[in-house]
């Protein structure tokens, strides 16, 4: 799986490119998240898309919010427009391994000169705004990282003419940089306690910020089932004349996992997976076309309330390619929202349908690394995503061991996510650690003293990661696993050690 280097992204536009972006106020790598109501807001980024020309105003967009499965659910929607022949647009964030993958058309991220050339193109403007605040009294700066990156995303969208544009939500969903837009559809994934301090400490308050992407007359897709969150939800989309779909109420799915996914075939020859001498054999993933195909399990979608008119639609034996029951809550969810765009007029035949959820790439969603032993890079970081990755470790993994690579970010619920790795002596080893890309991350000694103080029993620590996996390495036999999770930053960090040397 080692990526071919890309000469365009040591060009000397690109590096300026970097730089740029490098230089503005970037919330992803503050110690301590700012308030949003003192930092968020739509003001800066309006005022650089109109300078732009407004091109979020020249796309049909379909705009996600949520706690979880946003990403995952947005890849979904965009695979299926992609399959059914729609050039569609995706935007997410954060990146795993390059900032390009941000921004992606029909599942390929720009290239290294696309962005450059994109940065060219919003510089102008970025510097007059930068500026127009520094003349000002407010204290106020110019536009953010993120809000340079989305309107370079939707600016990259109406230069590649993509009918259709999935937008992620960054952060949030009321003064989240993407909320600029009056897309198609909005969609609500889920709704649980991440980002208290920036969002609320209640799930109706968190629920209120991100229904805050509701815009009048435009239908929403609810995937949230809990009675706080989805009561406002519920009055925020009829107060703003909404038609509201819900999960369980107007459409619902049944799942079938799949069993022993540490026993896939293994094609090709033994590579090595480490990063220093101590040289263990890991046996790489089968590779296939399509690959990923039926590796999530199989899923049963029907709808239960339709407009006056409409056939009730059921689709059966879907094969998903993102393993996990939260993962068919997310299909089902983007299933919905093509069911809306449908009555919109789109053309989404079923066998689109089907292409298009068995073949989606999302990295570090459980994503299998390796076999023999089984290696899983996963990047839950609050207590729903870490409690949805046990679940499918139980279900569709038998394996003699379980080894855990563990690292959090500041700010995060850190302590229920280690009881919840903890409970049950669900990894008979656990190795905590840090990632380096970022300054948002907690020393590993403080994972430690937690984990000690639930258990009674002290864990190695290792302050580079690249070291921690060399231990667990150590350790591991080729019927075991090891799953590696606790942050996105992590989880990028350690797919760009394995890329260089798998």
């Amino acid at each position: 799986m080692a990526q071919t280097e890309n000469p365009a992204a040591t060009s000397t536009q690109y590096q300026w490119a970097m730089q740029f972006l490098d230089q503005r106020v970037d919330f992803e790598r503050f110690q301590v998240m700012p308030s949003p109501q003192l930092e968020f807001k739509l003001d800066r980024v309006r005022a650089l898309l109109d300078r732009l020309g407004n091109p979020q105003q020249k796309l049909p967009i379909i705009h996600v919010a949520g706690t979880k499965g946003k990403g995952s659910t947005s890849a979904m929607i965009a695979a299926v427009l992609s399959a059914a022949g729609y050039r569609t647009g995706l935007f997410t964030s954060p990146h795993l391994e390059r900032v390009e993958e941000r921004i992606a058309v029909d599942g390929q991220p720009c290239t290294a000169d696309e962005f450059a050339a994109l940065a060219a193109a919003v510089r102008p403007t970025v510097e007059a705004l930068d500026r127009q605040s520094s003349a000002g009294a407010s204290g106020d700066h110019g536009p953010t990282y993120f809000e340079i990156i989305t309107a370079m995303a939707l600016l990259h969208f109406v230069r590649r003419e993509v009918k259709a544009a999935v937008l992620e939500v960054g952060l949030g969903g009321r003064l989240d940089s993407t909320n600029v837009c009056r897309p198609c559809v909005s969609v609500i994934t889920s709704i649980s306690f991440d980002h208290v301090r920036q969002l609320g400490d209640t799930l109706e308050s968190i629920a209120r910020e991100k229904a805050g992407i509701i815009k009048p007359g435009v239908p929403v897709v609810s995937g949230v089932t809990a009675d706080e969150p989805r009561s406002a939800i519920r009055q925020i989309a009829r107060d703003c004349g909404c038609r509201l779909v819900e999960l369980d109420e107007d459409f619902r799915f049944d799942y079938h996992p799949p069993r022993h996914l540490e026993k896939q075939p293994v094609m090709g020859t033994m590579n090595f997976c480490v990063v220093s001498n101590n040289m263990s054999p890991l046996r790489a993933p089968r590779q296939r076309s399509g690959e990923g195909q039926g590796e999530g399990g199989l899923i049963k979608y029907s709808t239960d309330s339709l407009p006056a008119g409409a056939n009730n639609l059921e689709y059966k034996n879907l094969l998903l390619a993102l393993p996990g029951r939260h993962q068919a809550a997310n299909a089902a969810v983007a299933l919905a929202t093509l069911n809306e765009l449908g009555f919109q007029g789109w053309n989404i035949q079923e066998q689109s349908v089907r292409n298009g959820l068995a073949s989606v790439r999302w990295p570090a969603r459980i994503e299998i690394i390796a076999r023999q032993p089984v290696v899983i890079l996963d990047s839950a970081h609050n207590t729903a995503s870490i409690a949805a990755l046990m679940e499918v470790l139980k279900e569709s993994f038998s394996v003699s061991r379980r080894l855990l690579l563990f690292a959090a970010t500041r700010e995060k619920d850190f302590q229920e996510m280690i009881k919840l790795l903890l409970a049950g002596d669900a990894f008979s080893e656990i190795v905590f650690t840090q990632y380096t890309t970022n300054p948002r991350a907690l020393p590993p000694a403080e994972l430690e003293s937690v984990a000690f103080q639930l258990t009674g029993r002290h864990y190695p620590i290792y302050s580079n990661p690249a070291d921690a996996w060399n231990h667990l390495r150590q350790l591991a036999a080729p019927d075991d696993l090891i799953c590696i999770t606790g942050s996105f930053f992590l989880a990028g960090e350690m797919r760009r050690l394995m890329n260089a040397t798998m």
